[in-house]
Protein backbone atom coordinates (compact mmCIF):
# COMPACT_ATOMS: atom_id res chain seq x y z
CA UNK A 1 0.00 0.00 0.00
CA UNK A 2 1.41 3.53 -0.98
CA UNK A 3 2.04 6.18 1.90
CA UNK A 4 -0.44 8.11 -0.03
CA UNK A 5 -3.16 5.38 -0.01
CA UNK A 6 -1.87 4.69 3.93
CA UNK A 7 -3.08 8.32 4.88
CA UNK A 8 -5.96 8.23 3.40
CA UNK A 9 -7.32 6.04 5.83
CA UNK A 10 -6.36 8.39 8.88
CA UNK A 11 -9.53 9.16 10.67
CA UNK A 12 -8.64 13.23 10.70
CA UNK A 13 -7.78 13.03 6.94
CA UNK A 14 -11.36 11.00 6.29
CA UNK A 15 -12.84 13.68 9.26
CA UNK A 16 -11.83 16.72 6.91
CA UNK A 17 -12.25 15.33 4.02
CA UNK A 18 -16.08 15.20 4.80
CA UNK A 19 -15.80 18.56 5.63
CA UNK A 20 -14.09 18.82 1.94
CA UNK A 21 -17.14 17.22 0.91
CA UNK A 22 -19.80 19.06 2.64
CA UNK A 23 -18.23 22.68 1.39
CA UNK A 24 -17.56 21.38 -2.42
CA UNK A 25 -21.16 20.18 -2.85
CA UNK A 26 -23.26 23.55 -2.55
CA UNK A 27 -21.15 24.17 -5.79
CA UNK A 28 -22.21 25.18 -8.19
CA UNK A 29 -22.90 28.41 -6.96
CA UNK A 30 -26.29 29.56 -8.09
CA UNK A 31 -27.55 32.05 -5.58
CA UNK A 32 -26.16 35.22 -5.74
CA UNK A 33 -25.51 35.87 -1.79
CA UNK A 34 -23.13 32.89 -1.77
CA UNK A 35 -21.83 33.94 -4.54
CA UNK A 36 -20.97 37.26 -2.64
CA UNK A 37 -20.35 35.64 0.27
CA UNK A 38 -17.62 33.21 -1.50
CA UNK A 39 -16.30 36.09 -3.13
CA UNK A 40 -15.55 37.64 0.07
CA UNK A 41 -13.91 34.49 1.42
CA UNK A 42 -11.59 34.11 -1.23
CA UNK A 43 -10.69 37.87 -0.06
CA UNK A 44 -9.96 37.28 3.12
CA UNK A 45 -8.17 33.94 2.63
CA UNK A 46 -5.58 36.19 0.94
CA UNK A 47 -5.34 39.06 3.58
CA UNK A 48 -5.02 36.01 6.29
CA UNK A 49 -2.28 34.31 4.32
CA UNK A 50 -0.25 37.59 3.71
CA UNK A 51 -0.40 38.50 7.53
CA UNK A 52 0.83 34.81 8.08
CA UNK A 53 3.48 35.12 5.45
CA UNK A 54 4.61 38.58 6.66
CA UNK A 55 4.30 37.78 9.99
CA UNK A 56 7.12 35.11 9.53
CA UNK A 57 9.24 36.94 7.20
CA UNK A 58 9.61 39.80 9.18
CA UNK A 59 8.92 38.31 12.68
CA UNK A 60 6.92 41.34 13.87
CA UNK A 61 3.25 41.24 14.86
CA UNK A 62 1.97 42.24 11.52
CA UNK A 63 -2.19 42.66 12.18
CA UNK A 64 -5.18 41.68 10.28
CA UNK A 65 -5.73 45.52 9.64
CA UNK A 66 -2.04 45.91 8.83
CA UNK A 67 -2.47 43.14 5.85
CA UNK A 68 -6.37 44.90 5.11
CA UNK A 69 -4.90 47.73 4.37
CA UNK A 70 -1.93 46.55 1.77
CA UNK A 71 -4.45 44.23 0.22
CA UNK A 72 -6.96 47.14 -0.49
CA UNK A 73 -3.93 48.85 -2.10
CA UNK A 74 -1.71 50.93 0.56
CA UNK A 75 1.93 51.42 0.24
CA UNK A 76 2.46 52.79 3.44
CA UNK A 77 0.79 52.90 7.04
CA UNK A 78 0.42 55.85 9.19
CA UNK A 79 1.87 54.92 12.33
CA UNK A 80 3.10 51.08 11.37
CA UNK A 81 6.75 50.26 10.61
CA UNK A 82 7.48 50.53 6.90
CA UNK A 83 9.05 46.78 7.11
CA UNK A 84 5.69 45.42 7.44
CA UNK A 85 3.93 47.22 4.75
CA UNK A 86 6.44 46.21 1.97
CA UNK A 87 6.82 42.46 3.77
CA UNK A 88 2.94 42.55 2.98
CA UNK A 89 3.27 44.05 -0.27
CA UNK A 90 5.89 41.45 -1.74
CA UNK A 91 3.59 38.56 0.19
CA UNK A 92 0.05 39.97 -2.03
CA UNK A 93 2.75 39.69 -4.88
CA UNK A 94 3.54 36.31 -4.52
CA UNK A 95 0.02 35.62 -3.77
CA UNK A 96 -1.30 36.85 -6.97
CA UNK A 97 1.72 35.86 -8.97
CA UNK A 98 1.84 31.72 -8.26
CA UNK A 99 -1.22 30.18 -10.19
CA UNK A 100 -1.74 27.34 -11.87
CA UNK A 101 -0.09 24.17 -11.11
CA UNK A 102 2.71 22.90 -11.57
CA UNK A 103 4.03 26.98 -11.53
CA UNK A 104 6.95 27.41 -14.15
CA UNK A 105 10.66 27.59 -12.35
CA UNK A 106 10.48 31.10 -13.56
CA UNK A 107 7.21 32.07 -10.78
CA UNK A 108 8.68 29.47 -8.57
CA UNK A 109 11.91 31.71 -8.17
CA UNK A 110 10.06 34.68 -8.22
CA UNK A 111 7.77 33.42 -5.19
CA UNK A 112 11.02 32.38 -3.55
CA UNK A 113 12.55 36.08 -3.91
CA UNK A 114 9.36 37.62 -2.89
CA UNK A 115 9.08 35.74 0.35
CA UNK A 116 12.92 35.75 1.18
CA UNK A 117 12.82 31.98 1.39
CA UNK A 118 16.41 31.31 0.69
CA UNK A 119 16.18 28.47 -1.30
CA UNK A 120 19.52 27.80 -3.63
CA UNK A 121 19.65 26.32 -6.72
CA UNK A 122 19.80 22.85 -5.96
CA UNK A 123 16.62 22.95 -3.85
CA UNK A 124 14.83 24.47 -6.69
CA UNK A 125 15.63 22.02 -8.86
CA UNK A 126 14.63 19.09 -6.24
CA UNK A 127 11.62 20.92 -5.91
CA UNK A 128 10.96 21.52 -9.47
CA UNK A 129 11.47 17.28 -10.07
CA UNK A 130 8.87 16.45 -6.64
CA UNK A 131 6.22 18.70 -9.00
CA UNK A 132 6.83 16.84 -12.01
CA UNK A 133 6.26 13.32 -10.38
CA UNK A 134 3.10 15.54 -9.00
CA UNK A 135 1.88 15.93 -12.02
CA UNK A 136 2.92 12.62 -13.53
CA UNK A 137 1.18 10.92 -10.44
CA UNK A 138 -2.07 12.66 -11.46
CA UNK A 139 -4.39 10.74 -14.36
CA UNK A 140 -4.73 12.93 -18.10
CA UNK A 141 -7.62 13.28 -17.95
CA UNK A 142 -8.07 14.50 -14.23
CA UNK A 143 -9.67 17.22 -14.06
CA UNK A 144 -10.61 19.69 -10.81
CA UNK A 145 -14.54 18.14 -10.35
CA UNK A 146 -14.66 15.44 -8.18
CA UNK A 147 -17.89 13.81 -6.92
CA UNK A 148 -18.26 15.36 -3.42
CA UNK A 149 -19.87 12.14 -2.01
CA UNK A 150 -16.61 10.05 -3.27
CA UNK A 151 -15.00 10.57 0.44
CA UNK A 152 -12.29 7.77 -0.07
CA UNK A 153 -11.55 9.72 -3.70
CA UNK A 154 -11.29 13.00 -1.61
CA UNK A 155 -9.21 11.46 0.90
CA UNK A 156 -7.12 10.53 -1.50
CA UNK A 157 -6.39 13.53 -3.25
CA UNK A 158 -6.11 15.18 0.16
CA UNK A 159 -3.49 13.11 1.41
CA UNK A 160 -1.93 13.62 -2.13
CA UNK A 161 -1.56 17.40 -1.21
CA UNK A 162 -0.56 16.60 2.48
CA UNK A 163 2.22 14.23 1.11
CA UNK A 164 3.46 17.11 -1.57
CA UNK A 165 3.67 20.13 1.55
CA UNK A 166 5.91 17.09 3.49
CA UNK A 167 8.03 16.43 0.56
CA UNK A 168 8.28 20.19 -0.88
CA UNK A 169 9.18 20.95 3.33
CA UNK A 170 12.53 18.60 3.35
CA UNK A 171 13.22 19.13 0.21
CA UNK A 172 14.30 22.54 1.32
CA UNK A 173 15.32 21.62 4.81
CA UNK A 174 12.16 23.96 6.17
CA UNK A 175 12.37 23.82 10.62
CA UNK A 176 10.69 25.90 13.04
CA UNK A 177 13.77 27.83 13.69
CA UNK A 178 13.85 28.76 9.96
CA UNK A 179 10.34 29.01 8.33
CA UNK A 180 10.76 30.58 5.92
CA UNK A 181 12.03 27.74 3.63
CA UNK A 182 7.91 26.55 3.90
CA UNK A 183 6.66 29.73 2.58
CA UNK A 184 6.20 29.56 -1.16
CA UNK A 185 5.17 25.30 -0.12
CA UNK A 186 1.91 27.15 1.14
CA UNK A 187 1.06 28.38 -2.14
CA UNK A 188 1.95 25.73 -4.41
CA UNK A 189 -0.05 23.64 -2.09
CA UNK A 190 -2.87 25.76 -2.30
CA UNK A 191 -2.30 25.36 -6.67
CA UNK A 192 -2.29 21.94 -6.44
CA UNK A 193 -5.44 21.51 -4.12
CA UNK A 194 -7.17 23.71 -7.21
CA UNK A 195 -5.82 21.01 -9.64
CA UNK A 196 -7.15 17.90 -7.92
CA UNK A 197 -10.27 19.91 -7.07
CA UNK A 198 -10.23 19.65 -3.44
CA UNK A 199 -10.69 23.57 -1.08
CA UNK A 200 -7.87 26.05 -0.72
CA UNK A 201 -6.13 25.74 2.74
CA UNK A 202 -5.17 28.15 5.56
CA UNK A 203 -2.28 27.85 8.29
CA UNK A 204 -1.26 30.62 10.16
CA UNK A 205 1.87 31.15 11.36
CA UNK A 206 1.72 29.76 14.79
CA UNK A 207 0.13 26.95 13.06
CA UNK A 208 2.88 26.10 10.95
CA UNK A 209 5.73 26.58 13.30
CA UNK A 210 4.34 23.71 15.16
CA UNK A 211 3.62 22.08 11.96
CA UNK A 212 7.51 21.73 11.27
CA UNK A 213 7.95 20.36 14.56
CA UNK A 214 5.93 17.07 13.43
CA UNK A 215 8.16 16.45 10.59
CA UNK A 216 11.08 16.05 12.21
CA UNK A 217 10.16 13.23 14.75
CA UNK A 218 11.28 10.00 14.03
CA UNK A 219 11.91 7.76 10.48
CA UNK A 220 9.94 9.53 6.54
CA UNK A 221 6.62 7.17 7.09
CA UNK A 222 6.41 8.04 11.02
CA UNK A 223 6.74 11.92 10.64
CA UNK A 224 4.38 12.17 7.77
CA UNK A 225 1.80 10.35 9.71
CA UNK A 226 2.34 12.58 12.81
CA UNK A 227 2.21 15.46 10.50
CA UNK A 228 -0.99 14.80 9.01
CA UNK A 229 -3.11 14.13 11.91
CA UNK A 230 -1.41 17.33 12.85
CA UNK A 231 -2.76 19.13 9.64
CA UNK A 232 -5.95 17.21 9.31
CA UNK A 233 -7.67 19.29 12.08
CA UNK A 234 -7.00 22.18 10.62
CA UNK A 235 -7.97 21.64 7.51
CA UNK A 236 -11.50 20.43 8.68
CA UNK A 237 -12.02 23.46 10.78
CA UNK A 238 -10.95 26.00 8.00
CA UNK A 239 -13.36 24.42 5.56
CA UNK A 240 -16.13 24.06 7.98
CA UNK A 241 -16.16 27.58 8.44
CA UNK A 242 -15.75 28.38 4.76
CA UNK A 243 -18.89 26.69 4.11
CA UNK A 244 -20.44 28.53 7.27
CA UNK A 245 -19.27 32.02 5.33
CA UNK A 246 -21.29 30.84 2.50
CA UNK A 247 -24.32 29.83 3.83
CA UNK A 248 -24.42 33.30 5.94
CA UNK A 249 -27.58 35.24 5.18
CA UNK A 250 -27.53 38.80 6.52
CA UNK A 251 -31.25 39.11 6.87
CA UNK A 252 -31.68 35.88 8.82
CA UNK A 253 -28.34 37.05 10.89
CA UNK A 254 -29.91 40.63 11.25
CA UNK A 255 -33.54 38.74 12.75
CA UNK A 256 -31.64 36.28 15.06
CA UNK A 257 -29.71 39.23 16.21
CA UNK A 258 -32.69 40.82 16.84
CA UNK A 259 -34.40 38.21 18.30
CA UNK A 260 -31.59 37.76 20.94
CA UNK A 261 -31.48 41.51 21.62
CA UNK A 262 -35.28 41.49 22.65
CA UNK A 263 -34.37 38.30 24.63
CA UNK A 264 -31.84 39.81 27.03
CA UNK A 265 -33.64 43.01 27.41
CA UNK A 266 -36.62 40.80 28.80
CA UNK A 267 -34.04 38.42 30.86
CA UNK A 268 -32.68 41.72 32.69
CA UNK A 269 -36.33 43.04 32.89
CA UNK A 270 -36.81 39.96 35.17
CA UNK A 271 -33.64 40.41 37.21
CA UNK A 272 -34.16 43.87 37.49
CA UNK A 273 -37.95 43.25 39.53
CA UNK A 274 -36.94 39.66 40.58
CA UNK A 275 -36.39 41.09 44.16
CA UNK A 276 -40.52 42.80 44.24
CA UNK A 277 -42.66 40.86 45.79
CA UNK A 278 -45.59 39.62 43.52
CA UNK A 279 -48.56 40.79 44.46
CA UNK A 280 -51.23 37.67 43.63
CA UNK A 281 -54.35 40.56 43.15
CA UNK A 282 -52.08 42.07 39.75
CA UNK A 283 -53.44 40.80 36.49
CA UNK A 284 -50.23 38.75 34.80
CA UNK A 285 -48.28 41.06 32.16
CA UNK A 286 -46.12 39.50 29.15
CA UNK A 287 -42.52 40.64 29.01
Amino acid sequence: MSMVAKLALLPGVVKSSQAAANLIELWPLTDATQLDNDTKYGENLQVRMTQSLARIMTGQDVTIADAEFVYEGADEIPGRPQSIVDALLAANNAYDGLTGFPPDSDAIMQTVGDLEAGWDQEQCQVVQQILQAAVESLHTDETNHIDSSDIQALAERLSASIMLAYELGQAVGASRDDARKVLPILLVVNEFNDRVGIPRCYISDLQLQDLLVTCSQGQKQEAVVVFSEALAPLLEQEWEQHRVDVLWDPEEAQRKAKEDDERKSREALRAKFAHVPEDPNKPPVEL
